[in-house]
């Protein structure tokens, strides 16, 4: 991430700095930006209609999201690679138009399988899109002004959770799902040709030596470790499940073992010495898993139990969007008081507390109660997400933190990916033997609504075991010989997830 920035400097003098020298070129990385972040909710769903669609199960529609996040953590180490190669400009074009090629391929697939395949395409490119249009906004703007200018970035960051659903709900319900894909063809090409004309072309640096190992070890390690996840939900002990397990814990072990002998690491792995460090990112693993596999849950149990729309769907969940909007720049604020122990353990209790009372709904409980719950799920993000994120860049060694944000970032698509798959696949083995002895619609229903209690149950436990672990935390100690240069210091808001 260091190295994006070095290379897309454009020396501005602060005297005569105007917001309108660089206005344009903030138009066309946020215009590219909020694509790639708007697609990431818009899936969510639509995966009912997916399933009905294409005339599939769960499980394997799921893998259009498990897929997607893992080719996103595949790339977002390469982003400082790449740029030092080829230049910023020259690589965040290509990986627009690599996005907007995978998403015109995901409105024409004929099959889950290739589906799943374009969302890959998709996924890498997609993935280097936010860290290297974080990376030139950065360089653009002058220091005394980068606050405020940083902050324009949290647009798309607040606008495309809220109305991804929305928009997703519309398209399905008023055209197709095709739509949900194929609206990001005109995007993609207005900020392919915005990007052109108005980004400033970059100098390309010293090229370090590229990890191909750890490029090689870390897909098979992770799309593995997910897939025996997923079948384990089905069952532990099976020929599938230990499959993925075990060629995936080899793979990671041999992964891990590469990234500490090699001198330029896919993933700067050697932080974890930092006990501060190594308990800030567990415990936002932890959260992550408990909150973004319940928002895969929430609209399933919407459509299927309640039988709301796609765009009823949508709407239902605008509140909790707009909830962590309101809570995220007052856990900052409160941050910078309190410190992010007592932040975390308020949010991830929220957020507990939320996932326990959908845990207990039923077929007729009424919407204002599900609002609630997502509204709490919502400030719960807010109060919680960054702020361990600001944690976790003050607990990494001085000398490893500008390689800490491609690490957490990749890190967080894993461990969302791992979300998924493992809730949906445990979803869909209690919803079939809740429902293995029905012998009417009632019977089925009863079943369908013990299977999602069930899993929210486990993502409301996890979730409480997050809320206890977040009283481990502590101010991450610092050391004289630790101290940044002005302007080193990364941005907590660039390991936000997509």
């Amino acid at each position: 991430m260091e190295r994006v920035k070095q290379q897309t400097a454009v020396p501005q003098d602060p005297a005569e700095f105007s917001i309108k020298t660089i206005i344009l070129p903030l138009l066309a990385i946020i215009v590219g930006m909020i694509m790639v972040i708007l697609d990431s909710t818009v899936v969510n769903v639509a995966i009912p209609n997916l399933v009905q669609y294409f005339e599939t199960d769960l499980k394997t529609i799921q893998w259009t999201v498990t897929g997607y996040t893992l080719a996103l953590s595949a790339v977002i180490p390469l982003a400082g690679w790449l740029t030092d190669r080829f230049g910023a400009k020259r690589v965040f074009l290509f990986t627009i138009a690599m996005f907007t090629l995978g998403s015109v391929l995901c409105s024409i697939a004929q099959s889950p399988e290739q589906l799943i395949i374009y969302r890959i395409i998709q996924g890498l490119g997609g993935g280097m899109v936010a860290p290297i249009g974080m990376a030139m906004v950065f360089r653009l703007a002058p220091p005394e002004r980068r606050g405020s200018i940083m902050g324009m970035l949290g647009i798309p960051m607040l606008l495309a959770p809220a109305l991804g659903p929305v928009l997703s709900g519309w398209f399905i319900e008023s055209l197709s799902w095709h739509w949900i894909f194929l609206i990001n063809l005109p995007i993609g090409i207005a900020a392919f040709i915005l990007c052109i004309k108005f980004l400033p072309d970059t100098d390309r640096g010293r090229t370090p030596a590229l990890d191909l190992l750890g490029m090689i070890l870390a897909p098979i390690a992770f799309s593995m470790l997910a897939y025996g996840v997923s079948e384990g939900g089905t069952s532990w002990t099976s020929a599938t499940t230990l499959t993925g397990v075990i060629v995936g814990g080899v793979a990671l072990i041999l992964f891990i073992i590469v990234e500490l002998r090699h001198k330029n690491p896919l993933l700067e792995l050697r932080v974890f010495k930092s006990s501060d460090f190594t308990r800030g990112i567990i415990l936002a693993w932890v959260s992550q898993v408990a909150l973004f596999g319940a928002m895969i849950l929430i609209p399933l149990y919407l459509q299927q139990i309640k039988g709301y729309t796609a765009l009823e769907t949508g709407l239902i969940l605008l509140p909790q969007a707009l909830a962590s909007g309101v809570g995220m720049p007052l856990g900052g604020r409160l941050f910078d008081k309190i410190g992010a122990r007592p932040l975390a353990f308020v949010g991830l209790g929220i957020i507990s507390g939320a996932l326990f009372i959908l845990s207990s709904i039923t077929a007729e409980t009424g919407l204002g109660l599900i609002i609630l719950s997502l509204v709490m799920m919502g400030l719960g993000m807010g109060f919680s997400m960054m702020p361990l994120n600001t944690h976790v860049l003050n607990a990494a060694p001085r000398k490893l933190v500008g390689r800490v944000t491609p690490l957490t970032a990749a890190a967080q698509q894993v461990v969302v990916s791992f979300a998924v798959a493992g809730l949906t696949g445990f979803l869909t083995s209690h919803i079939a033997s809740n429902t293995a002895g029905a012998t009417d619609a009632a019977g089925m229903v009863n079943g369908l609504v013990a299977g999602f209690n069930d899993t929210f149950f486990l993502a409301a436990c996890i979730a409480l075991f997050g809320c206890l672990l977040s009283l481990i935390l502590r101010k991450p100690k610092r050391m004289e010989e630790d101290s940044l240069q002005t302007g080193d210091q990364p941005d907590p808001a660039m390991m936000m997830g997509h």
